[in-house]
């Protein structure tokens, strides 16, 4: 492996991890609103709820572009599980562009099934690259085990596509937990339930 390619896969590398303490972190954040609702946790994690569209939209970006820099530029060829992973993730950019644009906190209805799908395929992938003795439906020209950057013994491409999807998943699910349009909902409800028995106890 050239110098070049050593350091655009610890810079990619890092990049995942980092991504993958972002998620981890919002949800020790949710979790803490959540159990303490008079701190100030909460204003924090509201004002995050309001960035999260852009910053779902930005990871889902930098994974596109990466992922077509390490094919086209590095000329990783990408196995079918790879193809895979990029059918879930390409047309987030588009998705989460728009709903960022829009401001649109229900985009999480369009964007989690195809996340979490996402996810799955490439939690599978990243064990199978861990432990590349399975067998696989890959072709042996471009078998699913080759691991074309495997950092500090655990980092690969599906594990880096994980992280990516991971965080846009915590990121929609978040938008959609601080939505204010969500709680006056539900208070509309509420009070037209409270209505409906004043009327029936008349």
């Amino acid at each position: 492996m050239s110098s070049s390619t050593e350091t655009a896969s610890i810079f990619f590398a890092l990049l995942s991890l980092l991504c993958a303490a972002g998620t981890l972190a919002v949800i020790v954040l949710v979790l803490v609103r959540q159990a303490r609702p008079e701190s100030a946790v909460v204003a924090f994690v509201d004002d995050l709820g309001r960035m999260s569209l852009w910053l779902a939209w930005l990871i889902a970006t930098v994974a596109t572009l990466g992922s077509l820099y390490l094919s086209e530029i590095m000329d990783f060829v990408p196995c079918e599980l790879c193809w895979f992973q990029r059918i879930c993730m390409y047309p987030l950019v588009l998705i989460l562009g728009v709903a960022t644009w829009r401001r649109d906190r229900v985009v999480w209805v369009y964007v989690l099934p195809q996340a979490v799908i996402g996810a799955c395929i490439a939690a599978y992938h990243t064990q199978l690259q861990a432990f590349p003795g399975q067998a696989t439906f890959c072709t042996t020209t471009t078998p699913c085990t080759t691991r074309y950057i495997w950092e500090f013994h655990f980092v690969s491409i599906p594990f880096m596509a994980l992280s990516a999807f991971t965080f846009v998943i915590t990121m929609v699910l978040l938008a959609r937990a601080t939505d204010p349009a969500r709680d006056s909902g539900l208070d509309a409800d509420l009070d037209a339930d409270l209505d409906l028995d004043q009327v029936g106890a008349r």
